[in-house]
């Protein structure tokens, strides 16, 4: 394949449209980009992992970093089901990658039926397999493997529904990811230049190593233009990138990204958004994201949570370990309470099935969000997030532990005139107390000292009856029975 894509002549182009934009590549200029209102009000998205590492479907989607590392289960997996990486290396997976089922049709329905308001794509994994058409890599999936445009394709059936499209890029890291390959006879050697598969293929660092080693010129110019061209062939609302783009010398190329993202938005009218771990863009040029797990308190600031239906991979595996609907449910009202968003990544097969374990999960929640949405999308913030006994762990990778919450934890949200009160875990004699709106006498408190004037409970027929006393306003329902969270709706005057 004869490839006439000019890398330098993109570069200028990139210059070009930061020169003569709002947005300069520096802090101070992107600090002042707004977030997107589409985006604080959205709340609830679907992430996808799907690649190469689906045809192997073992381990998780680190797949192409495992299997090089001599001793792993990957390694030894590898070797008894395909043979010696000499002889079958991780660039083999790409023939066997067909995606003959896949159906963007039928993926962007069950995105809506799940209440997903944006859909966030992986364009490219650590693996380096882009799947999408690339003018800068012939290793993508446009050109090999399917031979479609995975992207485009969902791309256009999301816009029939009008549901955000979205991308990740994890390139960074592919930088190391195939390193381990070059310590032992592979078919990852040196020389590998520039458009090859695993260029780079370098050791792997310390993973909190901010300063060395570093990715070379043309490697990082080589991220830059790829990402660019996410953003001018397919125009996402959102662009995620995973761990490592924190390292020191990213820095300049992160805010000549934002800077050439955010002036392309204006250029076309749209509202967007950048998504980072890891303090990697200056806080307020971009939205926070923590990985499998939530901060434990309300934020002044729009955060996101990026999860997976499975603990142990976000890609499918033949032995995922899958969480409840309503676990997922209550991580949602916990976060959206705080003043976050969940991304939340499902796995699909190799073929393009979305597993039924996955679909599943998804028309549990959207069956929820149907009728308990007005409690999440287009929310926000009360005076408080929450109340009741379980405290949530904050940090990543916390998301392994399932919590077990009672009937006092309760998470408040506001929509217009409405103030929402989820009981997380419904109580079996149907009584709820919320202590936080009970009547208040003389207090110099900052406590709420509003009048209530009516309390209705979503998705049930049942009118409650209710009173509130100095303890908290008491709710007595005897109808309502339910094993997912339970709103009501409380007018507030």
């Amino acid at each position: 394949m004869v490839n006439t894509f000019n890398p330098k002549q993109y570069l200028k182009e990139i210059d070009k449209v930061i020169k003569k934009g709002k947005y300069e590549d520096n802090w101070d200029s992107l600090s002042q980009h707004k977030l997107a209102e589409w985006y604080r009000d959205a709340k609830f998205g679907i992430f996808i992992h799907w690649g190469l590492y689906s045809v192997p479907a073992y381990g998780n989607e680190w797949y192409s970093r495992n299997m090089y590392i001599q001793g792993s289960k990957e390694y030894e997996h590898h070797i008894k089901t395909y043979g010696k990486h000499t002889e079958f290396g991780y660039k083999d997976f790409i023939p066997m990658f067909q995606a003959e089922k896949f159906n963007p049709e039928n993926w962007a329905q069950l995105f809506e039926d799940a209440g997903a308001r944006y859909v966030m794509p992986v364009a490219e994994h650590h693996d380096g397999f882009q799947m999408y058409r690339s003018d800068v890599s012939n290793y993508n999936a446009y050109q090999m493997g399917p031979k479609r445009d995975i992207l485009g394709e969902l791309g256009e059936a999301l816009e029939n529904r009008n549901i955000p499209l979205c991308a990740s890029s994890h390139r960074i890291e592919h930088w190391f990811f195939m390193g381990h390959g070059k310590e032992f006879d592979s078919d990852i050697q040196d020389p590998l230049t520039r458009g090859d598969f695993y260029w780079a293929a370098m050791p792997e660092p310390h993973h909190h190593d901010l300063y060395s080693p570093s990715p070379s010129s043309d490697y990082l110019e080589d991220w830059l233009i790829r990402t660019c061209e996410i953003v001018d062939r397919y125009r996402p609302k959102i662009v995620f990138f995973d761990w490592w783009i924190q390292h020191s010398s990213m820095k300049p190329y992160l805010k000549k990204f934002a800077a050439y993202y955010y002036n392309r938005a204006e250029e076309w009218g749209m509202e967007v958004a950048i998504n980072y771990k890891h303090d990697a863009f200056m806080f307020g040029t971009a939205v926070v994201d923590i990985e499998r797990g939530q901060f434990a308190d309300q934020k002044p600031y729009f955060w996101q949570t990026d999860t997976s239906v499975a603990k142990n991979s976000w890609c499918y595996t033949e032995n995922n370990d899958y969480k409840t609907a309503k676990e997922i449910i209550c991580d949602l009202v916990d976060i959206v309470s705080k003043n976050g968003t969940l991304l939340l990544n499902i796995g699909p097969k190799a073929n393009g099935m979305v597993p039924e374990e996955d679909k599943k999960i998804l028309l549990e929640i959207g069956k929820w969000l149907k009728i308990n949405g007005e409690a999440i999308y287009g929310s926000k913030v009360w005076r408080k997030s929450e109340e009741g006994p379980t405290m949530i762990e904050e940090g990543q990778f916390t998301d392994s532990k399932s919590k077990s919450f009672t009937s006092e934890d309760i998470r408040f949200t506001v929509n217009g005139s409405c103030l929402y009160a989820t009981v997380l875990e419904f109580p079996e004699d149907g009584k709820v107390k919320i202590k936080s709106l009970a009547e208040q006498v003389a207090s110099k408190l900052p406590n709420f000292h509003g009048i209530v004037k009516d309390v209705s409970i979503l998705g049930f027929e049942e009118k409650p009856s209710w009173n509130r006393t100095s303890q908290a306003l008491e709710i007595t329902t005897s109808k309502v029975n339910s094993d997912k969270p339970v709103v009501f709706k409380i007018l507030i005057d």
